[in-house]
């Protein structure tokens, strides 16, 4: 399954008509500035970032998902699960992540697309534990993931820029719960 439906929300593979919208997500320095070095990103970043979550569903069999509006075709952003090789001392593990566009958020989307992406990692792909690595002040992630009800771990710096990261996790158990 590479498709899913929420009341709301489509999340689904990329499509080559995605890279400009999500060209402009990536462009707007408030969507951008809790990210790595805080500085937007261009059309080339996007292509590449695409083609990698492309061939992350390719290898692992799962990826980021394209998020977009049921009622308009929409694209919002995305939302999904990586490795999250950046970070190596919390490896093995499986990072779920999102990124909306500004005009999107206070919506609930991004913990709409997130309670869906948690339920497709533990049900429908057999994983046991999830994490999420969240900047330390981004209240708005942070939001969604006590919607999530995932744990805070512990703190890291940034292995290049140096500020903290919070490491949370759930496993199937709490899951379940």
């Amino acid at each position: 399954m590479t498709e899913i439906r929420t009341p709301r929300l489509l999340l689904r593979r990329w499509h080559d008509d995605d890279l400009a919208p999500m060209a402009d997500i990536n462009a707007d320095p408030r969507v951008m500035h809790w990210i790595d070095d805080g500085s937007a990103r261009d059309l080339d970043y996007t292509a590449e970032a695409i083609e990698r979550a492309e061939e992350e569903w390719d290898e692992e069999g799962f990826g980021l998902f394209a998020v977009e509006l049921l009622a308009s075709g929409e694209l919002v952003g995305f939302t999904g699960l990586s490795v999250p090789e950046f970070l190596p001392e919390v490896l093995p593990a499986v990072a779920i992540s999102w990124r909306l566009g500004s005009q999107f958020w206070g919506q609930g989307y991004a913990s709409e697309a997130a309670q869906a992406t948690m339920e497709f990692a533990l049900q429908d792909r057999g994983l046991d534990r999830l994490i999420s690595i969240n900047r330390v002040g981004n209240e708005a992630s942070e939001n969604v993931i006590r919607k999530l009800d995932m744990v805070p771990e512990y703190v890291k710096p940034h292995p290049v820029y140096g500020y903290p990261l919070r490491v949370y996790s759930i496993d199937l158990t709490q899951f379940q719960a």
